[in-house]
Protein backbone atom coordinates (compact mmCIF):
# COMPACT_ATOMS: atom_id res chain seq x y z
CA UNK A 1 0.00 0.00 0.00
CA UNK A 2 1.35 3.12 -1.27
CA UNK A 3 2.57 5.79 1.54
CA UNK A 4 0.75 8.55 2.36
CA UNK A 5 2.15 12.30 2.48
CA UNK A 6 0.41 14.94 4.15
CA UNK A 7 1.37 19.00 4.38
CA UNK A 8 -0.33 19.47 7.54
CA UNK A 9 -2.58 22.75 8.06
CA UNK A 10 -4.14 21.15 11.14
CA UNK A 11 -2.61 18.38 12.85
CA UNK A 12 -5.40 16.70 14.89
CA UNK A 13 -8.20 16.79 12.11
CA UNK A 14 -5.41 14.89 9.94
CA UNK A 15 -4.06 12.62 12.60
CA UNK A 16 -7.87 11.50 13.16
CA UNK A 17 -7.85 10.34 9.76
CA UNK A 18 -4.66 8.99 9.53
CA UNK A 19 -5.74 6.54 12.31
CA UNK A 20 -9.33 6.16 10.57
CA UNK A 21 -7.53 4.29 7.87
CA UNK A 22 -4.96 2.26 9.61
CA UNK A 23 -6.18 -1.38 11.67
CA UNK A 24 -6.09 -0.83 14.85
CA UNK A 25 -7.28 -2.33 18.29
CA UNK A 26 -4.53 -0.51 20.58
CA UNK A 27 -2.35 2.72 19.86
CA UNK A 28 1.47 2.78 20.92
CA UNK A 29 3.49 6.28 20.25
CA UNK A 30 6.98 6.46 20.12
CA UNK A 31 8.77 9.30 21.61
CA UNK A 32 12.41 9.84 23.09
CA UNK A 33 13.20 11.71 25.77
CA UNK A 34 13.42 15.16 23.99
CA UNK A 35 10.10 14.66 21.99
CA UNK A 36 8.29 13.27 24.87
CA UNK A 37 9.10 17.08 26.57
CA UNK A 38 8.59 19.09 23.41
CA UNK A 39 6.27 17.66 21.71
CA UNK A 40 4.25 14.91 23.16
CA UNK A 41 2.05 17.76 25.06
CA UNK A 42 1.03 19.16 21.77
CA UNK A 43 -0.46 15.65 20.70
CA UNK A 44 -1.65 14.32 23.99
CA UNK A 45 -4.55 16.42 24.46
CA UNK A 46 -6.12 14.81 21.13
CA UNK A 47 -8.99 12.64 21.76
CA UNK A 48 -7.92 10.22 19.65
CA UNK A 49 -4.68 9.61 21.73
CA UNK A 50 -6.45 9.62 25.03
CA UNK A 51 -5.90 5.85 25.56
CA UNK A 52 -2.76 5.05 24.15
CA UNK A 53 0.47 3.56 25.52
CA UNK A 54 3.58 6.08 25.24
CA UNK A 55 6.97 4.37 25.00
CA UNK A 56 9.99 6.74 25.20
CA UNK A 57 13.83 5.48 24.38
CA UNK A 58 16.72 7.79 24.87
CA UNK A 59 17.56 10.52 22.82
CA UNK A 60 20.09 10.95 20.15
CA UNK A 61 21.83 8.53 17.26
CA UNK A 62 23.86 6.93 19.86
CA UNK A 63 20.69 5.29 20.97
CA UNK A 64 19.42 4.37 17.23
CA UNK A 65 20.60 0.96 18.83
CA UNK A 66 19.61 -3.07 19.11
CA UNK A 67 19.33 -2.21 22.93
CA UNK A 68 16.43 0.99 22.38
CA UNK A 69 14.98 -1.66 19.74
CA UNK A 70 14.62 -3.90 22.32
CA UNK A 71 13.08 -2.13 24.52
CA UNK A 72 10.52 -1.17 22.39
CA UNK A 73 10.02 -4.54 21.23
CA UNK A 74 9.35 -5.32 24.86
CA UNK A 75 7.18 -2.55 25.78
CA UNK A 76 4.91 -3.43 22.79
CA UNK A 77 4.57 -6.74 23.98
CA UNK A 78 3.80 -6.09 27.57
CA UNK A 79 1.35 -3.68 26.70
CA UNK A 80 -0.70 -6.33 25.04
CA UNK A 81 0.49 -5.13 21.07
CA UNK A 82 -1.20 -7.81 18.88
CA UNK A 83 -0.58 -7.44 14.89
CA UNK A 84 -3.57 -5.41 14.52
CA UNK A 85 -1.90 -2.45 16.62
CA UNK A 86 -0.48 0.67 15.26
CA UNK A 87 2.42 2.71 16.39
CA UNK A 88 2.68 6.07 16.24
CA UNK A 89 6.72 7.16 15.52
CA UNK A 90 6.84 11.12 16.87
CA UNK A 91 10.55 12.51 16.62
CA UNK A 92 13.50 12.90 14.46
CA UNK A 93 14.98 10.66 12.25
CA UNK A 94 15.97 8.20 15.02
CA UNK A 95 12.65 7.65 15.96
CA UNK A 96 11.05 7.06 12.79
CA UNK A 97 13.90 4.97 11.27
CA UNK A 98 13.96 2.81 14.86
CA UNK A 99 10.33 2.81 15.37
CA UNK A 100 9.70 2.28 11.65
CA UNK A 101 11.87 -1.47 12.29
CA UNK A 102 10.31 -1.91 15.35
CA UNK A 103 6.71 -1.62 13.42
CA UNK A 104 7.88 -3.77 10.62
CA UNK A 105 8.94 -6.82 12.85
CA UNK A 106 6.85 -6.96 15.60
CA UNK A 107 4.75 -9.83 15.06
CA UNK A 108 6.23 -9.67 11.47
CA UNK A 109 4.60 -5.89 10.64
CA UNK A 110 2.24 -3.75 12.46
CA UNK A 111 1.15 -0.44 10.65
CA UNK A 112 3.01 2.42 11.91
CA UNK A 113 2.30 6.64 10.76
CA UNK A 114 5.32 8.89 11.10
CA UNK A 115 5.22 12.39 12.69
CA UNK A 116 8.47 14.05 12.23
CA UNK A 117 9.51 16.68 14.41
CA UNK A 118 12.69 17.43 12.60
CA UNK A 119 13.94 18.89 9.39
CA UNK A 120 15.95 16.10 8.44
CA UNK A 121 13.17 13.58 9.40
CA UNK A 122 11.06 15.95 7.34
CA UNK A 123 12.71 15.83 4.35
CA UNK A 124 14.20 12.47 4.59
CA UNK A 125 14.17 9.58 7.48
CA UNK A 126 10.37 9.30 7.55
CA UNK A 127 9.93 9.46 3.62
CA UNK A 128 10.73 6.05 1.57
CA UNK A 129 10.55 3.50 3.52
CA UNK A 130 13.91 2.81 4.79
CA UNK A 131 14.15 1.87 8.65
CA UNK A 132 16.71 0.51 10.61
CA UNK A 133 19.41 0.70 13.52
CA UNK A 134 23.00 1.06 13.90
CA UNK A 135 25.26 -1.63 14.42
CA UNK A 136 28.72 -2.83 15.07
CA UNK A 137 29.63 0.70 14.63
CA UNK A 138 28.25 1.12 11.63
CA UNK A 139 25.31 3.46 10.27
CA UNK A 140 22.17 1.79 9.26
CA UNK A 141 23.31 -1.46 9.19
CA UNK A 142 20.70 -3.75 9.84
CA UNK A 143 16.92 -2.70 8.74
CA UNK A 144 14.47 -3.22 5.90
CA UNK A 145 12.38 -1.22 3.52
CA UNK A 146 8.79 -1.10 4.69
CA UNK A 147 6.76 2.14 4.12
CA UNK A 148 4.69 3.81 6.96
CA UNK A 149 1.60 4.44 6.54
CA UNK A 150 1.31 7.85 6.62
CA UNK A 151 3.66 10.64 7.26
CA UNK A 152 2.51 14.14 8.46
CA UNK A 153 4.43 16.90 7.84
CA UNK A 154 3.99 19.29 10.33
CA UNK A 155 6.57 22.72 10.20
CA UNK A 156 5.72 23.88 13.74
CA UNK A 157 7.73 21.78 15.25
CA UNK A 158 10.50 23.24 13.86
CA UNK A 159 10.10 25.91 16.47
CA UNK A 160 11.11 23.50 19.06
CA UNK A 161 14.71 22.94 16.79
CA UNK A 162 18.09 25.20 17.25
CA UNK A 163 20.00 26.39 14.45
CA UNK A 164 22.27 22.93 14.21
CA UNK A 165 19.26 21.18 13.78
CA UNK A 166 18.22 23.22 11.08
CA UNK A 167 20.87 23.49 9.42
CA UNK A 168 21.06 19.55 9.53
CA UNK A 169 17.91 19.12 7.72
CA UNK A 170 18.61 21.42 5.17
CA UNK A 171 21.51 19.92 4.05
CA UNK A 172 19.36 16.58 2.77
CA UNK A 173 17.28 19.80 1.13
CA UNK A 174 20.56 20.99 -0.37
CA UNK A 175 21.28 17.52 -2.06
CA UNK A 176 17.56 17.44 -3.37
CA UNK A 177 18.35 20.61 -5.14
CA UNK A 178 21.64 19.63 -6.39
CA UNK A 179 19.85 16.31 -7.94
CA UNK A 180 16.53 17.94 -8.88
CA UNK A 181 17.49 21.27 -11.28
CA UNK A 182 19.14 24.41 -11.14
CA UNK A 183 16.04 27.23 -9.97
CA UNK A 184 15.88 24.59 -6.54
CA UNK A 185 19.63 24.30 -6.63
CA UNK A 186 19.59 27.94 -6.39
CA UNK A 187 17.36 28.89 -4.34
CA UNK A 188 18.63 26.75 -1.89
CA UNK A 189 22.29 28.38 -1.39
CA UNK A 190 21.05 31.83 -1.51
CA UNK A 191 18.22 31.22 1.27
CA UNK A 192 18.80 32.82 4.50
CA UNK A 193 19.44 29.78 6.70
CA UNK A 194 20.27 31.41 9.56
CA UNK A 195 17.27 33.31 9.98
CA UNK A 196 14.54 31.22 8.53
CA UNK A 197 11.05 32.34 7.37
CA UNK A 198 9.19 29.35 8.26
CA UNK A 199 6.79 30.28 5.53
CA UNK A 200 8.64 30.10 2.95
CA UNK A 201 10.93 27.10 4.09
CA UNK A 202 7.74 25.02 4.25
CA UNK A 203 6.85 25.48 0.85
CA UNK A 204 10.55 24.59 -0.09
CA UNK A 205 10.92 21.33 1.95
CA UNK A 206 7.35 20.25 0.18
CA UNK A 207 9.32 20.59 -3.19
CA UNK A 208 12.17 18.75 -1.20
CA UNK A 209 10.04 15.79 -0.36
CA UNK A 210 8.19 15.77 -3.69
CA UNK A 211 11.62 14.97 -5.48
CA UNK A 212 12.18 12.04 -2.82
CA UNK A 213 8.79 11.12 -3.55
CA UNK A 214 8.94 10.95 -7.38
CA UNK A 215 12.80 9.07 -7.10
CA UNK A 216 11.26 6.47 -4.71
CA UNK A 217 8.29 5.83 -6.94
CA UNK A 218 10.52 4.71 -9.82
CA UNK A 219 13.12 2.55 -7.30
CA UNK A 220 11.43 1.71 -4.27
CA UNK A 221 14.38 -0.62 -3.06
CA UNK A 222 17.33 1.33 -3.91
CA UNK A 223 18.35 -1.24 -7.30
CA UNK A 224 18.70 2.07 -9.63
CA UNK A 225 17.83 5.47 -10.16
CA UNK A 226 17.56 5.73 -6.12
CA UNK A 227 20.95 5.91 -5.41
CA UNK A 228 21.03 9.20 -6.40
CA UNK A 229 19.67 10.08 -2.89
CA UNK A 230 22.79 8.74 -1.59
CA UNK A 231 24.50 12.07 -3.08
CA UNK A 232 27.02 12.61 -0.13
CA UNK A 233 26.36 9.89 1.51
CA UNK A 234 29.57 7.53 0.43
CA UNK A 235 31.79 10.31 2.35
CA UNK A 236 29.22 11.52 4.43
CA UNK A 237 28.22 7.83 6.05
CA UNK A 238 32.37 7.40 6.60
CA UNK A 239 32.74 11.31 8.24
CA UNK A 240 29.66 9.79 10.57
CA UNK A 241 30.88 7.12 11.72
CA UNK A 242 34.33 8.05 12.19
CA UNK A 243 33.23 10.88 14.33
CA UNK A 244 31.17 7.70 16.31
CA UNK A 245 34.20 6.19 17.04
CA UNK A 246 35.18 7.45 19.95
CA UNK A 247 37.96 5.14 21.47
CA UNK A 248 40.97 3.42 19.31
CA UNK A 249 41.36 -0.44 19.32
CA UNK A 250 43.27 -0.32 22.27
CA UNK A 251 40.64 1.62 24.35
CA UNK A 252 42.47 4.66 24.32
CA UNK A 253 39.97 8.26 23.61
CA UNK A 254 40.13 9.28 20.13
CA UNK A 255 38.62 13.10 21.19
CA UNK A 256 36.51 12.94 18.67
CA UNK A 257 32.60 14.33 18.62
CA UNK A 258 30.28 12.95 17.13
CA UNK A 259 28.23 14.88 13.92
CA UNK A 260 24.53 15.00 13.22
CA UNK A 261 23.75 13.50 10.52
CA UNK A 262 23.24 16.14 8.49
CA UNK A 263 26.57 17.62 9.13
CA UNK A 264 28.27 14.01 7.84
CA UNK A 265 25.69 14.73 4.32
CA UNK A 266 26.98 18.29 4.21
CA UNK A 267 30.60 17.44 4.22
CA UNK A 268 30.09 14.20 2.13
CA UNK A 269 28.48 16.87 -0.59
CA UNK A 270 32.17 18.61 -0.68
CA UNK A 271 33.89 16.03 -2.03
CA UNK A 272 31.69 14.24 -3.76
CA UNK A 273 31.32 17.61 -5.96
CA UNK A 274 35.21 17.33 -6.34
CA UNK A 275 35.17 14.24 -8.00
CA UNK A 276 31.96 15.25 -9.97
CA UNK A 277 34.03 17.72 -11.38
CA UNK A 278 37.47 16.12 -12.21
CA UNK A 279 35.60 13.10 -13.55
CA UNK A 280 32.41 14.58 -15.22
CA UNK A 281 33.46 17.74 -15.59
CA UNK A 282 30.71 19.65 -12.67
CA UNK A 283 30.19 23.20 -13.65
CA UNK A 284 33.71 24.70 -11.43
CA UNK A 285 31.24 28.28 -10.58
CA UNK A 286 28.70 25.91 -9.39
CA UNK A 287 30.82 23.79 -7.11
CA UNK A 288 32.69 26.85 -5.50
CA UNK A 289 29.12 28.46 -4.57
CA UNK A 290 28.30 25.30 -3.20
CA UNK A 291 31.34 24.62 -1.45
CA UNK A 292 31.19 28.03 0.40
CA UNK A 293 27.81 27.35 1.28
CA UNK A 294 28.36 24.52 2.89
CA UNK A 295 31.88 26.08 4.39
CA UNK A 296 30.35 29.40 5.79
CA UNK A 297 27.37 27.48 7.57
CA UNK A 298 28.45 24.39 9.05
CA UNK A 299 32.45 24.49 9.09
CA UNK A 300 34.56 21.61 8.47
CA UNK A 301 35.65 18.43 10.22
CA UNK A 302 38.66 18.03 11.39
CA UNK A 303 40.91 15.49 9.92
CA UNK A 304 44.14 14.80 8.98
CA UNK A 305 45.89 12.49 6.03
CA UNK A 306 46.54 10.16 9.01
CA UNK A 307 42.78 9.60 9.05
CA UNK A 308 42.62 8.74 5.31
CA UNK A 309 42.75 4.98 5.64
CA UNK A 310 40.27 4.79 8.38
CA UNK A 311 38.22 6.97 6.52
CA UNK A 312 38.45 4.67 3.35
CA UNK A 313 37.71 1.39 5.23
CA UNK A 314 34.58 3.17 6.53
CA UNK A 315 33.31 3.73 3.46
CA UNK A 316 34.08 0.22 1.62
CA UNK A 317 31.15 -0.94 4.34
CA UNK A 318 28.77 0.76 2.47
CA UNK A 319 26.01 -0.61 1.16
CA UNK A 320 26.05 0.76 -2.57
CA UNK A 321 29.46 -1.09 -2.94
CA UNK A 322 30.00 -4.29 -5.12
CA UNK A 323 32.93 -6.91 -5.25
CA UNK A 324 34.33 -4.82 -2.43
CA UNK A 325 34.67 -1.23 -4.61
CA UNK A 326 33.79 2.11 -3.65
CA UNK A 327 30.46 2.91 -5.45
CA UNK A 328 29.18 6.68 -5.42
CA UNK A 329 27.01 9.08 -7.19
CA UNK A 330 28.11 12.07 -8.97
CA UNK A 331 26.74 14.77 -11.04
CA UNK A 332 27.90 16.29 -14.70
CA UNK A 333 25.72 19.08 -13.53
CA UNK A 334 22.76 20.02 -11.43
CA UNK A 335 20.07 17.75 -11.92
CA UNK A 336 22.67 15.55 -13.83
CA UNK A 337 22.98 12.39 -12.34
CA UNK A 338 25.32 9.70 -12.85
CA UNK A 339 25.03 6.35 -10.32
CA UNK A 340 27.75 3.42 -9.97
CA UNK A 341 30.52 5.04 -10.49
CA UNK A 342 33.73 3.24 -9.17
CA UNK A 343 36.06 5.43 -7.75
CA UNK A 344 39.97 4.31 -6.51
CA UNK A 345 41.26 4.68 -3.22
CA UNK A 346 43.42 7.49 -4.64
CA UNK A 347 40.91 9.19 -5.71
CA UNK A 348 39.64 8.97 -2.52
CA UNK A 349 42.15 10.37 -0.94
CA UNK A 350 42.59 13.00 -3.53
CA UNK A 351 38.93 14.22 -3.14
CA UNK A 352 39.92 14.29 0.91
CA UNK A 353 43.14 16.57 0.54
CA UNK A 354 40.38 18.80 -1.30
CA UNK A 355 37.90 18.64 1.40
CA UNK A 356 40.48 19.91 3.80
CA UNK A 357 42.47 22.28 2.05
CA UNK A 358 40.40 23.06 -1.16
Amino acid sequence: MAQRIIISKQLEEELVTAISECEHDKIFVLTDETTREKCWPRLQTFYRLRDAHLITIGATDSNKSLESLSHVWKALSDGGATRHSLLINLGGGMVTDLGGFAASTFKRGINFINIPTTLLAMVDASVGGKTGINFNGLKNEIGVFNDSRFVILDTEFLRTLDEENILSGYAEMLKHGLIANEKMWSELVTFDIEHPDLKKLSRMLADSVKVKERIVKKDPHELNIRKALNFGHTFGHAFESFSLRTTKADGSATGRQAILHGYAVAFGIIPELYLSATRLHFPQDQLRQTVDFIRQHYGTLPITCDDYDELIELMHHDKKNTAGQINVTLLAAVGDIHINQIISEEEVKEALDFFREG
